[in-house]
C-alpha cells in the first residue's frame, strides 16, 4: 500500500490515496502507522477519498485510532496532495469532512502548492453542541478544576471540541502532566483538545496544544482557530492574529460580519513510501 507522509507546520500525518488504495481497517492502520518507533511515525492517518458532495472527502484518524471530525493542518495537506499529485488542476477545491464541507484556496508556485487558505466555517459556542457540561452557555472564561488547581477556560467547537486556557508562559507550562487531565475531564463527554495560550499583543499569541487521542503535537489548525475566537471573546486580541506554534505560524482571521474563520498556512510533503506489512 502506497502512502505519503506530509505535515502542516509539524503536525504530521500519513496520507493514503483511496482513489487507488483500499483500507479495510483504518482504526488499526492509524495506530500502526503512527507509532514513531515501529511504524511510519505520525500524529495520525488521513484518507483521501472520492466524494459525492464535494471535490474530495477527508477521513481523519488520531494516533490512538479514534476518529477525528476535522484537522486544520491535515486538510491543508489534503489540498496540497490532490493538486501536486494530479488529482485536480483547480486552485479552489471543496473537501467533505465530518465537520462539513470546507473550501480551500491554493497558492501554487512552480507547479507545487506552497500555501493553503481554508474557510473553516463558523465557530460553535453552544455548550451542548461542543459538547461541554457547563452551567452557562457560551462557556467563556469559566472555571475548571484540574489536579486541584482552578483554571479558566473558553470552549469552542470548530467541528471538534476545544477548551482554550490562557497562561502567563506557555514555554514553561507542564503540558505533559496537565494535558491528559483536561482531555479526560468529566465535563467533556467526547474528550477535548486543549490549547494553552500566551497572548503577546493584539495581533500575536503563542500556543501549545494537547490533542485528543494524540497528546502534544507541534500544531493544531482547528485549535488555532478556536484560540483566536477565545482571544476575541475575552477581549485580548483583534480579529486577525498570527499564532506561533511549536511547528511554525498560522494566520487566523475571524470575519465577524459573516461569522466565518479563515486559516492560512503552509503544507509540506515529507516523503512517499510503501507499507509492506500491515
Amino acid at each position: 500500500m502506497k502512502f505519503t507522509k506530509m505535515n502542516g507546520i509539524g503536525n504530521d500525518y500519513v496520507y493514503i490515496n483511496c482513489f487507488e488504495e483500499k483500507v479495510e481497517d483504518p482504526e488499526a492502520l492509524a495506530i500502526k502507522v503512527s507509532d514513531r518507533h515501529f511504524g511510519v511515525g505520525s500524529d495520525g492517518l488521513i484518507l483521501i477519498r472520492p466524494s459525492r458532495v464535494a471535490d474530495f472527502q477527508m477521513d481523519m484518524y488520531n494516533a490512538d485510532g479514534s476518529r477525528g471530525e476535522m484537522c486544520g493542518n491535515g486538510i491543508r495537506c489534503v489540498g496540497k496532495y490532490v493538486y501536486d499529485y494530479g488529482l485536480t488542476d483547480k486552485t479552489e477545491i471543496t473537501v467533505d469532512t465530518l465537520a462539513g464541507i470546507k473550501t480551500l484556496q491554493l497558492t501554487v508556485k512552480d507547479g507545487k502548492t506552497v500555501l493553503v487558505r481554508v474557510d473553516m466555517g463558523a465557530p460553535v459556542l453552544d455548550a451542548d453542541r461542543i459538547p461541554v457540561l457547563a452551567e452557562e452557555s457560551p462557556v467563556i472564561n469559566a472555571p475548571i478544576e484540574v489536579l486541584g488547581q482552578e483554571y479558566r477556560m473558553t470552549c469552542v467547537s470548530m467541528g471538534n471540541p476545544h477548551a482554550v486556557v490562557f497562561v502567563d508562559n506557555v514555554k514553561d507550562f507542564d503540558l505533559l502532566k496537565i494535558g491528559p487531565h483536561f482531555e479526560n475531564h468529566p465535563c467533556f463527554p467526547k474528550r477535548v483538545n486543549t490549547e494553552f495560550v500566551e497572548v503577546l499583543d493584539r495581533q500575536t499569541a503563542n500556543m501549545r496544544v494537547w490533542e485528543r487521542g494524540s497528546g502534544e503535537t507541534l500544531a493544531c489548525g482547528t485549535g488555532t482557530c478556536a484560540t483566536v475566537v477565545a482571544c476575541v471573546l475575552n477581549g485580548l486580541t483583534d480579529d486577525r492574529v498570527t499564532v506561533h506554534l511549536l511547528g511554525g505560524d498560522l494566520f487566523i482571521e475571524w470575519d465577524r460580519k459573516e461569522n466565518r474563520i479563515y486559516m492560512t498556512g503552509p503544507a509540506a510533503t515529507v516523503f512517499d513510501g510503501e507499507l509492506k506489512e500491515l
